[in-house]
């Protein structure tokens, strides 16, 4: 099974990339930065919501309708096209990320535009273009595997975050639980650009990534 942050080192990755990057007008690296850490923050949410049977059977749900069958992967291009990323392929990432961080979307947001070195803004529609990704690619699994129920869904998630799981969920939690005061963003941000992190969790992952 291939990990989430494998999808950015392949070709449908620099069609994200560089689709993303003109349509938000930032620069390639940053863009690139941003995704690395939004993927699998999202990832890591929709896996702290599926630890119990009521946020699973929810996820496992919501995979199940067609729009998150993973069209959107084999699509990119129509979705980052010149006219500008499709209406409803945002309005589904807002509701997704809504869903996964509990209205607490602003500070995942702050995380990643630290991180990443790009605007609030960009930071904030970077993550609702990659909601939808991450489902199409969690709803393609889902239906190759056969998952049907939460342990099912839980390794699945697991697998998909490889080495990142377990800093992953203290990201997220820490991002959950922040007080909007800043201090909290920076730690966040720090551990997603490496700091003094193991190289066997998130910030060595996006490090080795990004060649950092």
């Amino acid at each position: 099974m291939a990990g989430i942050l494998d999808l950015l080192n392949s070709d449908l990755g620099k069609t994200l990339i560089s689709g993303t990057s003109k349509q938000f007008g930032q620069d390639e690296g940053k863009t690139a930065n941003a995704l690395g850490a939004a993927l699998p923050l999202i990832l890591g949410a929709m896996k702290n919501n599926a630890s119990t049977p009521e946020g699973a059977s929810g996820l496992l749900s919501a995979l199940g309708n067609n729009k998150h069958s993973g069209g959107i992967l084999d699509n990119l291009g129509d979705v980052l096209g010149g006219s500008g990323v499709n209406e409803d392929v945002l309005q589904d990432g807002a509701g997704i990320l809504g869903h996964v961080f509990g209205g607490k979307e602003q500070n995942v947001a702050n995380a990643v535009s630290k991180s990443s070195g790009i605007d609030l803004a960009s930071a904030m529609n970077i993550l609702k273009v990659a909601g939808p990704l991450v489902m199409g690619a969690l709803g393609k699994e889902t239906r190759q595997s056969n998952v049907t129920d939460q342990n099912g869904i839980g390794n699945l998630l697991s697998g998909m975050l490889g080495g990142a799981s377990n800093e992953q969920q203290s990201l997220v939690s820490k991002l959950l639980d922040a007080d909007g005061d800043g201090s909290m963003i920076d730690d966040v941000a720090g551990m997603l650009l490496g700091g003094n992190k193991s190289k066997s969790g998130l910030g060595g992952l996006l490090g080795g990534l990004f060649g950092k």
